[in-house]
């Protein structure tokens, strides 16, 4: 009987220390809690390397944008500097369509000359030069006046290949239209789009006066002219996609190599934070369900129950898995940043998703540590520490009841959402086909989207209705009684209950925080059970000043513990355990 007491004492004291926070660890053991030390260390470290890849980056996100905007220019004749939508210009006449098809292919010939940046030609694809190609229908035959056609459906393209070295002289270019009549001798209603293709290299220097090595882009450039609706008014696009490639010879006298070493070793150094962070991390779940199967199996022997599902999710602590995901991510990015650092890789893109996100995670990992001061302790799945005679405060700190309120709100506001994003979805679906030819906000049901929350944002209202072309009165009575109709349901409404179903939870809150929280096998297992290791505290009439978090009285030591979830199914909480 001594032996199954000794188990039983054994398993308290261990389940109380696990989950106790670094600050009361420190208190009970005196152990140094390196893993906190760690975690603030790695959110100074991993926003550090963020901020310096961010302006790294955006030292390339704005040469790539400049160099569009300069392409755009050079090659797209009486380009004004203003996109018209997504396109950048519109062409009405014969005339100005081949003009402009000329005019870019003569701007390219003499790059060389008239640009003001680093361009140049792509001599190990010198012998491509530029590529024109014509997609048309095959074959077909139009009398409007008649109304009257024929037309083959089947798509067919053409391309006319101009070599570098022909470009060079430009009598060739005269003689291309003559040359190549058959190939410009348009036939609109047939012709559906053409394109020009090229590409062009340029060396990104401004990095130099940041100590960092220049980058050597290759940009692939298309002109479009876009045919597909046959109404006339022909579309110019223009999209440059711009790779960044390793320069195979370079010198830069100074210290910019030097720089370039330094920050490696920091990154370096981040890696290996973060590997620390999360073998750590990972060490105290697999303890942790270590901990969780002998609870189960004691009380399955000792006392013949099955221990609930929310209380076993008690033992695994979410933080440890978002800092086991936000450290993978970091090393993951960290080392792709080396790597483009060191020119041997260029997927800003991926790179970015990952820091941008581990960083997110991070920060957001920093409301785990405001729990560990008594003014924002918001711990409610956490073990809730307080006095045996002493009741929880009648008005919470508002940072407590801010977590705590949304812990409880979440799935009840999820479940609303998915039944009121039905509705949303209707109304997306329906102003879309009505709407759509009417309103340029309703063209697409991405924009629909997008439109509608604005509208339940109360943004832009105005402008909605007054867009709304005025050319058929059905549409127009419609897309009244629609608008009307949707504003006033979701917003007087749909928003309403959002904001009801968030101040139920808070009142729940308030209740719990004012007469105690539902008990779980797990609290009642622990409640009693000595503070771990009191013998080991010196000076127990003195409060330990660890930092700033356990500044506390040693009256605290007499404690009972709050459970980490609530289940609201159990009904009412027992005040008298909270008043003992």
């Amino acid at each position: 009987m001594a032996q199954l007491d000794q188990e039983e004492f054994s398993l308290q004291q261990d389940l109380r220390y696990y989950f106790m926070n670094p600050c009361d660890k420190y208190r009970a053991r005196r152990q140094v809690p390196w893993k906190l030390f760690l975690q603030i260390l790695k959110i100074i470290m991993v926003t550090t390397q963020l901020v310096l890849f961010g302006l790294s980056n955006q030292l390339v996100v704005s040469f790539k944008e400049e160099s569009t905007a300069s392409f755009k220019h050079i090659f797209i004749k009486g380009y004004s500097g203003m996109d018209e939508d997504d396109y950048s210009r519109t062409v009405y006449t014969q005339r100005e369509l081949t003009d402009t098809i000329f005019f870019a292919i003569d701007q390219y010939r003499q790059i060389r000359n008239i640009s003001l940046g680093t361009i140049g030609y792509d001599a190990r694809e010198k012998h491509k030069g530029i590529k024109i190609c014509k997609q048309q229908y095959r074959r077909g035959s139009l009398h409007p006046s008649n109304d009257t056609f024929y037309i083959d459906p089947t798509e067919e393209t053409e391309c006319l290949h101009m070599e570098q070295e022909s470009l060079v002289s430009k009598l060739y270019l005269r003689d291309v239209p003559q040359v190549n009549s058959s190939f410009f001798k348009f036939e609109f209603y047939r012709l559906i789009k053409i394109e020009i293709s090229f590409k062009l290299k340029a060396i990104d220097l401004q990095t130099v006066r940041v100590r960092e090595l220049p980058d050597c882009y290759l940009f692939h450039n298309k002109i479009i002219f876009n045919n597909q609706a046959h109404s006339g008014k022909i579309k110019i696009f223009f999209s440059s996609d711009a790779n960044i490639q390793d320069c195979r010879d370079w010198h830069i006298s100074g210290s910019t190599q030097k720089n370039s070493h330094y920050v490696l070793a920091f990154d370096g150094f981040v890696i290996l934070t973060c590997l620390t962070s999360l073998i750590l991390c990972t060490r105290s779940i697999v303890l942790a369900v270590k901990l969780q199967k002998r609870f189960v199996r004691f009380f399955m022997e000792r006392r013949s129950r099955c221990i609930s599902a929310a209380d076993r999710l008690e033992f695994i602590n979410g933080w440890y898995i978002l800092i086991i995901i936000s450290d993978l991510m970091t090393i993951i990015g960290s080392i792709m940043k080396m790597e483009i650092k060191a020119k041997n890789l260029t997927s800003y893109d991926i790179c970015s998703l990952l820091l941008g996100t581990s960083t997110l995670l991070v920060w957001v990992g920093v409301i785990r540590y405001l729990g560990y001061f008594q003014k924002y302790n918001m711990r409610w799945p956490p073990f809730y520490r307080i006095p045996r005679q002493t009741r929880l405060p009648l008005t919470p700190h508002p940072s407590t009841v801010l977590i705590l309120t949304m812990q409880a709100s979440v799935p009840k506001v999820l479940r609303f959402c998915c039944c009121a994003g039905m509705i949303y979805l209707g109304y997306t679906f329906c102003g879309w086909i009505v709407l759509g030819p009417y309103h340029e906000k309703f063209e697409d049901l991405n924009t629909v989207a997008e439109c509608l929350f604005s509208l339940v944002n109360g943004d832009d209202m105005f402008a909605t209705f007054a867009q709304i072309q005025q050319r058929s009165l059905l549409v127009w009575l419609f897309s009244r009684l629609y608008l009307y109709s949707f504003i006033s349901l979701f917003m007087y409404m749909v928003l309403s209950l959002f904001i009801a179903l968030i101040t139920d939870s808070y009142e729940t809150i308030k209740n719990y925080q004012q007469h105690g929280f539902p008990h779980t096998d797990l609290h009642e297992f622990l409640r009693g059970a000595p503070f771990p290791d009191q013998s080991l505290v010196k000076n127990p009439e003195k409060g330990v000043s660890f930092l700033c978090c356990c500044t506390r009285q040693c009256g605290d030591d007499d404690l009972i513990l709050v459970p980490r979830r609530s289940r609201l199914s159990r009904g009412r909480p027992d005040t008298e355990t909270m008043n003992h």
